[in-house]
């Protein structure tokens, strides 16, 4: 599968990279930022993939979170894909930011129009890591995956649903409950359908409750401030109320006042997290 370099960027001794390719599970053209520390030159290092939110492209990450020098020095391989298909003709795909372009939902779409391309679940399990080993210097079997906000919720089920494919998982501030809230009742609802027993193949909160046991360390930053918190789009305490019950061991850190949903609060504690999967990814 042909990579179209777009741009390139030395930054503490690596590379922050973005190519585009043709997505064959999309059906269009994807493109995903990749940070390649300096160890990628002369080795193979693990690969670490951020799932973004909703309105975000491969750029936020990139540009905002201040990851680099931390993935530098920990020789972590960092992947950044966009959030959703783009320009696939589809009616209705820009007309809200919560749903369509730029809110793919980590989902496989099972209703038209949108089930031809809305496949994100299948790219980021399957196409993108792919496409990541086949050209790029990693291991394939030092992987992990972190997110934020609807990335959050991507990055849980992820992990959740695949138990022992990845080393580790973090978030900042998930959708941990999608089923009962606003956001993800409008997401799935429209890319399921109406079964919500459909549903709960993507909630975090609902797979935790019927996870295998196999090893997974979760950490979870969430802000005291977070507007999305107070207005019952998060519920992170539906998924550590479960996680608890199944004794699946989770950190859960609720920052002090003052801290929001933005990649500010996001910068603030990046660092901890490229440890938290350094630590399991450099074993």
């Amino acid at each position: 599968m042909a990579l179209k370099q777009v741009s390139s960027n030395k930054c503490f001794e690596g590379f922050q990279k973005v190519f585009e390719h043709d997505s064959a599970e999309l059906k269009c053209k994807m493109k995903f930022g990749i940070y390649l520390p300096p160890k990628a030159e002369t080795g193979k290092c693990p690969v670490l993939y951020w799932l973004s939110g909703l309105t975000c492209t491969e750029q936020n990450f990139i540009t905002k979170a201040g990851f680099h020098q931390a993935a530098a020095e920990h020789g972590l391989i960092v992947v950044a894909p966009d959030t959703s298909p783009r320009g696939c003709g589809i009616e209705g795909e820009d007309e809200s930011w919560d749903f369509g372009t730029g809110a793919g939902f980590y989902v496989d779409a099972t209703e038209d129009p949108w089930k031809t391309n809305y496949r994100m679940y299948s790219y980021i399990k399957d196409e993108l890591p792919k496409l990541i080993n086949a050209n790029f210097p990693t291991d394939p079997e030092r992987m992990s995956i972190f997110g934020h906000s609807m990335g959050g919720h991507g990055a849980l089920i992820l992990a959740l649903k695949n138990p022992g494919k990845y080393k580790s998982v973090s978030a900042f501030a998930p959708i941990c409950n999608p089923i009962q809230c606003q956001w993800g009742k409008k997401a799935l609802g429209g890319y399921l359908g109406p079964d919500v027993s459909k549903w709960e193949a993507y909630d975090a909160t609902q797979l935790v409750k019927s996870y295998p046991g196999s090893h997974l360390d979760i950490l979870i930053d969430q802000g005291k401030d977070d507007q999305f918190l107070s207005a019952g789009q998060l519920l992170p305490d539906n998924f550590i109320a479960a996680c608890t019950e199944r004794k699946i061991p989770v950190v859960f850190r609720l920052q002090q006042a003052g801290y929001d949903h933005s990649y500010f609060f996001i910068a603030t504690f990046i660092n901890d997290h490229i440890k938290h999967h350094a630590k399991y990814l450099n074993a």
